[in-house]
């Protein structure tokens, strides 16, 4: 597996932060009607039951969403992408069709609530470190063009950054010929309901994507 180390500069606001490393084989896809009717059946049921105000309620968010605020971040400015994606729900705003892979990854962090970097493996420089985003570092998001991640976590590899709660990189992001898998399940929350949140994982990616060969690290404080 790739190493990863957290940095203090995290512990020191968020001492019991968890990170979840899932390494698998995967077959990608551009499109996946049973993954997409799973994901219609929750967002429909979400809309029924859920207001804007209930978002930032809900644990996992609501640590990130403190997590930045001790970093000197605004989450309201740059939000976790777990929180983006409910709010993109509760607004009508239909979700992206990217492809399986992607859609999946994105599944996963609207419904458990914790934001889930997904990587290209085969594109990671050496090893990674979770740290904070520096002024001026680059960054170049998916999709959105240089996002200012000072005050951000913000995982790095040899070469620089690759992902941070509100988005990841493009250098080293999924595409449709991804055939090795790098996701990353961030609680800032700690421990609390990761179990069923880690065996979800397992679950899409096997029944959506093939998943083989997985493996799966906890990487905490201590």
């Amino acid at each position: 597996m790739i190493p990863i180390s957290i940095s203090n500069l995290i512990y020191n606001v968020c001492p019991q932060f968890v990170s979840i490393q899932f390494e698998c084989n995967v077959t990608n896809t551009d499109f996946n009607a049973s993954l997409w009717h799973e994901i219609e059946t929750f967002t429909n049921e979400y809309r029924k039951n859920n207001q804007i105000k209930d978002i930032n309620k809900f644990r996992p968010i609501l640590a990130t969403r403190n997590a930045y605020k001790k970093l000197g971040k605004d989450p309201n400015r740059y939000r976790p992408s777990a929180e983006a994606l409910r709010r993109r729900i509760l607004k009508d705003v239909e979700l992206y069709k990217i492809n399986t892979l992607v859609d999946a990854i994105n599944f996963i962090s609207l419904k458990t609530g914790y934001s889930i970097g997904g990587f290209d493996a085969s594109l990671i420089q050496g090893s990674l470190e979770l740290g904070v985003g520096r002024k001026n570092e680059k960054f170049e998001a998916i999709a959105r063009g240089f996002l200012n991640i000072e005050g951000l976590p913000v995982y790095r590899d040899s070469v620089g950054g690759i992902g941070t709660p509100t988005s990841d990189e493009e250098r080293t992001k999924i595409n449709s010929n991804t055939n090795k898998l790098l996701m990353l399940l961030n609680a800032y929350s700690g421990n609390d309901g990761l179990d069923e949140a880690i065996e979800y994982c397992k679950y899409v990616l096997e029944k959506y994507l093939g998943a083989e060969a997985m493996e799966v690290r906890r990487i905490e404080r201590g």
